[in-house]
């Protein structure tokens, strides 16, 4: 066979198992794991690590706020930001808003990533208003367009679902065959918190914090997972940041429930005390929830290794620190109505990699795992990404094990304008992306032209393996 590409020499990584091989590509895909195999164009990969590309699977990318706010990123300068962070797939979010059909959400997040991203893409629909029409009627034509992965806020006043409207929506998501994700937070205790605070005058950004306690997370975990149990609905619970919250996670996990957990690099790796800053600049770390403390780093940590998380993914959301994003209602804006989020997309892999496997917490395949695999595997990719084997997509990162490096503003490529991890060193990098068998970025250099992404629509979400609950209540004939 003749291929059009040949990845020479490498260490291959997969979920399961390394490897040495060649991988031959041809019209986009993997044709063959070999020795020997030769190309029309060939990459020398020996001394290198060649793994699936990363899986992006939970980014804000123009994306309107419910207040308005847009965030910094497009889907060009979000998904180049990612290839170099050796990702070769995204999935960020496209936000029904109140009064907002899903139909015209969905079309108008088609003109904004259409022509635009250089990795292929799709996206988790976020519903705000959950109308009869929207339950009966657009849900089910989203899943047949392609996006089977639903995401519901319990806090955020213009966001958040009562609990009656998160059954319906779980409900229409297992009918059909979809993954409902859930930001787990208890809306009653921050603004009960906030209120206090904001009464003594304690508005600096380190008092947000304070405003989200880590029993809010706990709470509202708890109520998901018991929602999800009584329809029986598979469950993600999205960037859990306490040794609590993970805990009902892996204990939910344990008892064969459909419950699946994600935590992000910001709790591994920054706490709470980087937002005592003088002015604004603690506002660059204001995330919903808020940075922890070490000790809870080091609990999580185990989570990961224990297999608690599937994933861990970035939440990039990106805002300026300048009046278009964090400080767009003033330089001295109490912390109630600064945007929340920060970057990341392009240092979740450089640092989980660092961290994880270059600090032992975690085997080269578990980072494959939670990188890409999982993700490929919960959101309906897998095995067209996430995987080398004969017939994916060959969406392939190479990474110089040994490479040593400094993550700073000027190496993410974002439009952010800072970094959370600025300083940040790690060893182990990203050299080459490939989105189906083309260089998106290769030794520093981009290559890929916006436009070069292509939407994917996903298959139906699959829970074999889990029990799940099947309460008497719901048994009709009993």
């Amino acid at each position: 066979m003749s291929f059009d590409l040949v990845v020479k020499g490498g260490t291959c990584v997969t979920a399961s198992e390394m490897f040495e091989a060649d991988i031959g590509i041809k019209d986009g895909r993997i044709a063959a794991l070999g020795e020997g195999l030769n190309g029309e164009d060939v990459i020398d990969a020996r001394g290198n690590l060649v793994m699936p590309g990363g899986i992006e699977a939970h980014a804000h990318i123009a994306q309107n706020s419910a207040t308005g706010g847009m965030t910094a990123d497009d889907y060009t300068s979000g998904s180049i930001s990612a290839a170099y962070g050796g990702n070769t797939c995204i999935i960020p979010f496209a936000a029904q808003h109140r009064g907002m059909g899903v139909t015209e959400t969905l079309d108008l997040y088609d003109s904004r990533a259409q022509g635009a991203s250089v990795l292929d893409y799709s996206y988790h629909l976020i519903v705000s208003d959950p109308t009869e029409k929207v339950l009966t009627q657009e849900l089910p034509a989203a899943f047949k367009r392609g996006i089977t992965s639903f995401k519901l806020f319990m806090t955020y006043d213009k966001m958040l679902v009562n609990d009656a409207q998160f059954l319906d929506v779980l409900s229409v998501a297992k009918e059909h065959g979809a993954l409902t994700m859930v930001h787990a937070e208890n809306a009653g205790m921050i603004k009960w918190m906030t209120d206090r605070l904001l009464a003594r005058g304690l508005t600096a950004p380190k008092y947000h914090a304070l405003s989200h306690p880590a029993l809010a997370e706990e709470e509202a975990i708890h109520r998901a997972i018991c929602m999800a149990k009584l329809v029986d609905a598979p469950l993600l619970i999205v960037h859990v940041s306490t040794p609590e919250g993970a805990a009902l996670v892996q204990n939910a996990r344990d008892a064969g429930a459909k419950i699946y957990g994600e935590t992000c690099p910001q709790y591994l790796f920054l706490t709470h005390e980087d937002m005592d800053k003088p002015g604004m600049d603690g506002a660059a770390f204001m995330c919903s929830p808020p940075l922890r403390d070490k000790a809870t780093q080091d609990v999580l940590w185990q989570h990961i290794q224990a297999g608690t998380f599937d994933v861990v993914s970035s939440d990039h959301s990106p805002y300026r620190m300048d009046e278009t994003g964090k400080l767009a209602n003033g330089p001295d804006a109490p912390f109630t109505v600064i945007a929340n989020g920060m970057p990341g997309i392009g240092a979740r892999l450089p640092l989980l990699f660092s961290e994880g496997v270059g600090k032992g917490r975690l085997t080269m395949p578990d980072f494959v795992a939670l990188s890409s695999t999982n993700a490929a595997r919960l959101y309906g990719l897998l095995p067209q990404k996430g995987t080398l084997a004969i017939g994916a997509d060959a969406d392939i990162a190479i990474w110089d094990p040994a490479a040593k490096g400094v993550i700073s503003t000027n190496n993410q490529h974002d439009n952010a304008g800072y970094s959370p991890f600025e300083g940040w060193k790690v060893t182990g990098l990203p050299i080459t992306t490939l989105s189906r068998g083309t260089r998106v970025v290769d030794r520093g250099q981009l290559y890929a032209k916006a436009g070069h992404g292509q939407f994917l629509p996903r298959a139906k979400f699959d829970a074999t393996g889990r029990k799940g609950t099947h309460l008497p209540e719901l048994d009709i004939a009993r």
